[in-house]
């Protein structure tokens, strides 16, 4: 009896003090609830949405008055030869951005880190992040410009030259080359953001002792450096590992042509094909519900791998 009594009058007085700490800090709640607030209506509200993949979804009739048909279009979307062509693009293309991509913003995080002439690196920051602002339709205007077949500026001075036409984007593998550059210029400075950020933790004592005992820069770089900034390059690859089936829409769709279209078809492509303009939207939403399992399953691989291996991860 006296045990209960204890334990009751300790539960009282830890909701006590949670009650005073939320009316002592209601600001910092308040605050939150925006953030919330747009996670439950933009992010989980749409999720009712994901039964139209298990229904013959009528436009006219809605969601609710549509009828249940099962797996039935998951059998379909995976009996589809196209599925399977954008699915091995869709890998692809994520690869191959994941070793071309990922590596750059270290780099010029690090390369701007070293940099000790301050309106230098303030000049060079704002031109690498300036790419990261400006529309996929008008990136790909400056593709076209630049490295078209028959106009393009680099193939008019080639010819100009006595030099061969490249087909930067009428030849498969060209085209490839193309588009993971142009990934590239496009992101890698605002991704720089996040790695100068942790560089600014880094204790600068260790670096004065590396100078003391005589390390070159690149010593530095590699022994104080980069294990600083280890914790964020994990969870930066663990997210981008996540991303492996899902691909942005405007890139590959811009970008592409009928010419390279058996890299360029990716599944954001198809999935705007069958949904938009086929007007298969139970189809669409297979697809899209396929994409967010395998991404789900990706990151919590990818992050148990890092745990066990290196000791850090995101959950």
């Amino acid at each position: 009896m006296t045990l209960t009594k204890a334990t009751q009058a300790t539960k009282t007085g830890d909701f006590g003090k949670r009650k005073s700490y939320i009316k002592r800090y209601w600001q910092l709640y308040a605050l939150l609830s925006l953030p919330i607030a747009y996670f439950l209506i933009f992010r989980y509200g749409p999720m009712y949405g994901v039964q139209i993949a298990f229904k013959d979804f009528n436009l006219f009739q809605g969601i609710n008055g549509s009828e249940w048909i099962g797996l039935e279009a998951f059998r379909e979307v995976f009996a589809m030869n196209d599925f399977y062509i954008t699915l091995r693009n869709t890998f692809m293309l994520n690869f191959l951005d994941l070793l071309v991509s990922f590596p750059a913003p270290i780099i010029l995080a690090i390369m701007l880190y070293e940099i000790r002439n301050a309106w230098f690196k303030k000049i060079s920051q704002t031109l690498l992040y300036i790419p990261h602002f400006i529309s996929w339709v008008i990136i790909g205007g400056i593709v076209y410009q630049l490295f078209g077949t028959q106009s393009g500026m680099v193939n008019t001075v080639l010819q100009a030259m006595g030099m061969d036409a490249i087909p930067f984007l009428t030849d498969k593998n060209s085209w490839l080359i193309t588009y993971l550059f142009t990934g590239v210029w496009q992101s890698a400075g605002w991704g720089t953001i996040l790695y100068l950020a942790a560089l600014t933790g880094v204790n600068r004592e260790l670096f004065e002792a590396a100078d003391v005992d005589g390390a070159s820069r690149m010593k530095k770089i590699w022994h104080i450096t980069l294990p600083s900034i280890k914790p964020t390059i994990i969870t930066l690859l663990i997210l981008n590992l996540g991303k492996m089936v899902s691909i942005g829409f405007d890139r590959p769709y811009i970008i592409g042509n009928t010419a390279v279209r058996e890299y360029s078809d990716v599944l954001s492509t198809f999935v705007y094909r069958i949904g938009l303009e086929a007007g298969q939207y139970t189809l669409a939403t297979v697809v899209g519900l396929f994409q967010a399992v395998v991404g789900l399953v990706f990151i919590l691989g990818s992050n148990y791998i890092s745990k066990k291996v290196t000791g850090d991860g995101i959950l």
